[in-house]
């Protein structure tokens, strides 16, 4: 059981707070995939010759991707704090438990969308999302 029930109208009036919080949560996530890449190509290119690379970039590099990191952990707790579940930290989709009649359910909104229009049981995760209302 969910600490917090929203209604669809909380969940909406949440967004406020929520969209910058998951705006930064993807932006973070994206660059700690450039960075990782980044990272690897160092690594082939230190294996391939040894040469030819920054000494610096190495540690800029780690620190570059420790800093996105922690500033997407940062997020997810913010997000947490709120009472919303984070499911996929690369869309930004986070769901609001909800209660349909006595049943548990989770209201689904991801980076990209204007308002929560989507519902869905509580196992049958963002495949399941079914159009507001929950009746």
């Amino acid at each position: 059981m969910a600490e917090r029930y929203f209604t669809p109208e909380e969940a909406n009036a949440l967004l406020d707070e929520v969209r910058p919080l998951a705006e930064a949560l993807v932006a973070h996530r994206r660059a700690i995939a450039v960075t990782a890449t980044r990272q690897a190509r160092l690594v082939q290119r230190i294996a391939g010759n040894g040469g030819d690379f920054d000494p610096q970039e190495p540690r800029t590099l780690e620190e570059d991707f420790r800093r996105e990191d922690e500033a997407a952990v940062q997020c997810v707790e913010e997000l947490q704090r709120l009472g919303v579940l984070v499911k996929d930290l690369d869309r930004g989709l986070v769901d609001f438990p909800a209660l349909r009649g006595d049943e548990e359910v989770l209201l689904c909104w991801q980076v990209g969308e204007d308002e929560i229009a989507y519902w869905h049981g509580v196992d049958e995760g963002f495949a399941g999302r079914k159009p507001l209302p929950l009746d």
